[in-house]
């Protein structure tokens, strides 16, 4: 499950780890469809950190292929292992029409996704106001309906956001405990813990 930026941009990948001495790099996937994004000539954005030499550049395939089944890319100009190091933990995006059809399951642009109701156990609690990119994973900015200006950020993961239903207008969410309201605090497990405590004092003397 993942967001597409409102930029038209698809995050694909994120390049993690050099491998051999002729600049190849190791993938993590966030494509459903890596033999048909990572073709040879596929130009692809980077997100790196304002201090990379890397900032603001693009890179594109050389090759791309599958090694003891984990996916590794060659890009042009990067022909040895110090220059693929470079570029470790670097972000690819790749450029996407936003009108054409979303063709992998369970991605949305983020203009799909905001505007939204969050619906949990049957009722409305917010709506999708805004969407962040991580690396780690999508984060949705739910502005929450019974709660002012409060605004949460709710993992876009399966176990958090089931389903997502743009017909209907709204995506279902089951939350852990705590993400939407306060937990009430536990006074009585409190209390007894502190009389286990002096009890364990007691049989100690």
């Amino acid at each position: 499950m993942s967001a597409k930026s409102a930029r038209t941009q698809l995050r694909v990948g994120r390049l993690v780890k050099a491998h051999g001495l002729k600049g190849a790099l190791k993938l993590e996937l966030y494509t459903d469809d890596p033999d048909g994004r990572f073709v040879t000539g596929a130009v692809f954005t980077l997100q790196v950190p304002e201090s990379s030499p890397w900032h603001g550049k693009t890179v594109t395939v050389r090759e791309f292929k599958w090694m003891n089944s984990h996916p590794v890319v060659f890009l042009e100009g990067i022909d040895d292992r110090s220059a693929a190091e470079s570029l470790v933990r670097a972000i690819l995006w790749i450029e996407q029409d936003a009108s054409a059809p979303v063709v992998e399951d369970d991605a949305w642009y983020d203009h799909q996704l905001v505007g939204l109701d969050v619906v949990r156990d049957g009722d409305v609690v917010g709506k999708v106001v805004r969407v962040d990119h991580f690396p780690a994973q999508d984060l949705l900015g739910v502005q929450l309906t019974q709660d002012g200006d409060r605004e949460v950020l709710v993992p876009f993961v399966k176990a958090i956001v089931p389903e997502v239903d743009m017909a209907a207008g709204r995506l279902i969410v089951t939350p852990p405990p705590g993400l939407f309201e306060e937990l009430p605090a536990d006074d009585d497990h409190s209390e007894g813990s502190s009389d286990e405590v002096a009890d364990e004092d007691v049989r100690g003397a």
